[in-house]
């Protein structure tokens, strides 16, 4: 069993266990499940940098990144500093995330903030709705076509944008469909942790006009990105590049300022 496989395993048991305890209706009684969302998709079509910066304090291949930082203070940082958009992980036993950390983040910023989690069922976007995020992931890898199809139905119903992140044509071939927003390529093999920018510039040109690119993981240099905006891509996932430093915020602005400078 890889990584992926034992993460989805842990996942059902950690969802039932939630759904037991807060039902979905509840969550659609909290005070966030009305609110009107931003569009990730059309902020990073028309932004200049098209970062969206990463809250993350460990994972599975790098152990610990940054565990001392107030979530406030990283996203806050982060929107001063240009950002488009802000991820925040909330998977807890691999990423050391919570929906607590979502809830901070939206009550610290105004752009948009995707919820990052392995999303196997639709309980974790009513969750995504109820905590405050605008956008949920996907992952292609982890789900049927017809899980892809319910899933972003129902967060379209909900004003929430998607973001189906694929790895390799196979899995691009069965996601794309009128329910999805954004089509992120990422560079990291989830199975074996390695990273190839390579993966992205492949799969460029599979990519329907229609949805917005996005190049996750492994990009560390504005060069790097200036390179697949080449190939079309208009949104940028950079989490570790950033949280590995002591101040996120500050790393993300010089970043940002030197990208659009160029």
């Amino acid at each position: 069993m890889n990584i992926l496989d034992r993460i989805v395993a842990d996942k059902r048991i950690e969802v039932d266990l939630k759904k037991s305890v807060i039902s979905a209706r509840q969550l659609e009684k909290s005070v966030l499940f009305g609110r009107s969302g931003s569009s990730l998709a059309d902020a990073l079509r028309s932004s200049s940098s098209g970062i969206i910066a990463e809250h993350k304090r460990r994972s599975p291949s790098k152990s610990v990144i940054n565990q001392g930082l107030n979530v406030s203070d990283v996203v806050y940082g982060y929107e001063t500093a240009g950002a488009t958009g802000i991820s925040v992980l909330t998977d807890g036993k691999y990423f050391g995330g919570s929906l607590d950390d979502l809830l901070l983040a939206r009550a610290s910023v105004e752009i948009p903030i995707l919820r990052k989690e392995f999303i196997i069922d639709e309980y974790q976007i009513l969750e995504a709705k109820a905590f405050g995020a605008d956008v949920i992931l996907l992952i292609a890898s982890i789900l049927s076509k017809e899980e892809i199809k319910q899933f972003s139905e129902l967060a379209k119903s909900l004003h929430l944008d998607v973001l189906l992140e694929v790895h390799n044509l196979e899995e691009l071939q069965k996601s794309i469909m009128p329910s999805l927003d954004m089509l992120g390529v990422n560079n990291r093999n989830l199975k074996t942790f390695e990273v190839s920018l390579d993966t992205s510039k492949t799969l460029a040109t599979e990519i329907p006009d229609e949805f917005v690119k996005v190049s996750e993981s492994g990009i560390s240099t504005t060069a790097a990105i200036n390179e697949l905006k080449t190939y079309g891509y208009q949104g940028f996932l950079i989490g570790e590049n950033f949280m590995k430093t002591e101040n996120p915020g500050m790393n993300a602005q010089k970043f940002i300022s030197e990208l659009v400078a160029e």
